[in-house]
């Protein structure tokens, strides 16, 4: 691969990420006005960034270097954990719980698949030593 296609692929990687994140805590935000028929895609376009993160992460570019792949694994941990659990925020009183919740479920859609991608490549090269 070009050193300009890795480039490419790298500002693709970081674009994705910071549109990701920021596309999360939007819809997080503004999920209880947000139609029925049209969460679904929100979800899907947040998981599909998020892939496209883990996929340039996996092979060494972007916003995640090697170095970083083990903090981001323990951040993922925990950001998917507590979208698992948001609905815990539903006793918060409105409209901060709600808030909370919509939010964690959110990035954890986003950071899921990056986590997962991720998460092989670290057991890939555990087991290749």
């Amino acid at each position: 691969m070009a050193k300009a296609e890795k480039e490419l692929l790298a500002k693709a990687g970081s674009w994705a990420f910071l549109v990701g994140i920021i596309v999360a805590v939007i819809a997080g935000i503004f999920w209880i006005y947000i139609p029925e028929e049209i969460e679904g895609y929100i979800s899907a376009f947040l998981a599909i960034l998020g892939l496209i993160v883990g996929i340039v992460a996996f092979f060494g570019l972007g916003t995640i270097t090697k170095e970083e792949v083990p903090n981001f694994l323990i951040a993922a941990v925990v950001i998917v954990g507590i979208g698992a659990t948001a609905s815990l925020f539903g006793g918060i009183p409105k409209p901060v719980g709600w808030l909370f919740e919509n939010i964690a479920k959110a990035l954890a859609v986003f950071i899921a698949p990056a986590a997962g991608l991720l998460a092989i490549r670290a057991i890939w090269d555990i087991g290749k030593d």
